[in-house]
């Protein structure tokens, strides 16, 4: 099926589901003119060099150095090849308590789904960010949005331009389902 043929046929903005319909109206325009890509590379360039879990861990460690110090240290922080399968989640953290002896010992990790490995690096800060933020604020209240935005000012619109880099993956899959299987 062509692409502009995915967008009459209604390809679902999964995504973009909790935004107006002049907006959804516009991303599927870009989608048909093949604009929607060229958006996403002129504002957000190429990908980033953190490939490994490693590298993603010194990436988080230093946002959660530099903007919550007081916070407990970070135990993992790993990509997780299985969150984009499981309930479309982009990232998760846990907190996971047990004892030891006389004492109660917390982990703490990030997981994040391998998508962004070949993200843009913006985006990839911005789901570090997310789920940093989680350490203080389990829910997604005004406070957590304000700690967002403390670390990443321009966090809405960061937010806003993942899901339509997610929507256009979601087109490149359904134009090339061998896509799917990397």
């Amino acid at each position: 099926m062509s692409e502009a043929g995915l967008v009459n046929a209604g390809l679902p903005l999964i995504y973009l589901e909790a935004y107006g319909a002049a907006v959804q109206t516009h991303v599927r325009e870009l989608i048909a003119q093949k604009l929607l890509g060229n958006y996403i590379h002129s504002r957000y360039g190429e990908t980033h060099e953190v490939r490994t879990d490693k590298a993603l861990r010194l990436v988080a460690v230093a946002l959660k150095n530099r903007f919550m110090r007081t916070t407990a240290p970070l135990d993992k922080v790993i990509y997780d090849s299985k969150l984009q399968v499981l309930s479309h989640a982009l990232g998760t953290h846990t907190t996971v308590s047990r004892v030891q002896g006389h004492r109660l010992k917390s982990s703490r990790e990030i997981r994040v789904a391998t998508v962004f490995r070949d993200a843009p690096s913006d985006f990839l800060k911005m789901i570090l960010v997310h789920e940093l933020a989680h350490l203080k604020e389990s829910e997604h209240n005004k406070a957590f949005y304000q700690l967002c935005t403390h670390m990443a000012p321009n966090y809405h619109q960061l937010e806003f331009d993942l899901r339509l880099y997610l929507t256009l993956l979601d087109c490149e899959q359904a134009r090339d389902p061998a896509l799917a299987a990397r």
